[in-house]
């Protein structure tokens, strides 16, 4: 069968938003581009999609050969969040990003990732590609999710007071939240218990600390929002 035009197809991509939270403030890990396009620029640890792996295999290669973060040992979980596809995104042509989403807490960078740093989400700097509106739209996911999954685990450390767990979802979510609703609404969900453990900072009155029942991914039976 012969084509009207001969068919050329679209380069394979893959990205990674990892989110992490420093104080109050959601981060997000970018590289600064060293080429064109936007060189000097930043944007999402991503690369080619190699022929033989798949977008999984290929985002670890690529995310540890840029940024030197292990997605499977540093990120408490990670997910394939969207497809991107507008044809316009890169100006050498169409351009397939299948975007993943994870997130870490207190990631380290790996020695050689000089060019790699954690900007806060309310505060980047200008951004190859469409990747603002990436990181964007992953947000958007990531503060759904807290509403009926366990994501925010991915967040914290293991242990933490129910201040740290609020200010995470804030965080996340861009907003103040009533302090003793979001306590009775979160207890009554039965994902957490209290730790023999006391929180202690400076001045400030000893703490209770808790923990999640269960770190990995879960569906809540019951929206939390």
């Amino acid at each position: 069968m012969k084509y009207a035009t001969p068919y050329i197809p679209p380069t394979l991509t893959v990205d990674a938003v990892i989110f992490q939270l420093n104080g109050t403030e959601l981060e997000v890990l970018l590289t600064q581009r060293s080429e064109d396009p936007f060189k000097g620029e930043w944007a999402l640890p991503g690369g080619y999609n190699a022929t033989g792996s798949t977008t999984l295999e290929a985002l670890a290669s690529v995310v540890k050969r840029k940024v030197g973060v292990d997605i499977d040992a540093q990120l408490a979980y990670i997910e394939q969040l969207y497809t991107f596809d507008t044809v316009a995104r890169d100006p050498r042509g169409h351009c397939v990003s299948v975007t993943y989403m994870g997130c870490g807490r207190a990631i380290e960078l790996g020695s050689g990732s000089q060019h790699a740093a954690f900007f806060p989400v309310d505060k980047l700097p200008n951004l190859a590609y469409d990747h603002a509106s990436i990181i964007a739209y992953a947000r958007e996911r990531l503060s759904a999710k807290l509403t009926y999954t366990n994501a925010v685990a991915g967040l914290l450390e293991p242990k933490f007071t129910l201040s740290q767990l609020q200010t995470a979802y804030e965080a996340v979510m861009g907003r103040e939240i009533d302090k003793r609703n979001f306590r009775k609404k979160f207890l009554s969900l039965g994902l957490i218990h209290e730790t023999p453990d006391m929180w202690r900072e400076g001045a400030h009155r000893p703490a209770k600390l808790y923990a999640f029942n269960n770190t990995s991914l879960e569906v809540l039976s019951r929206s939390f929002d």
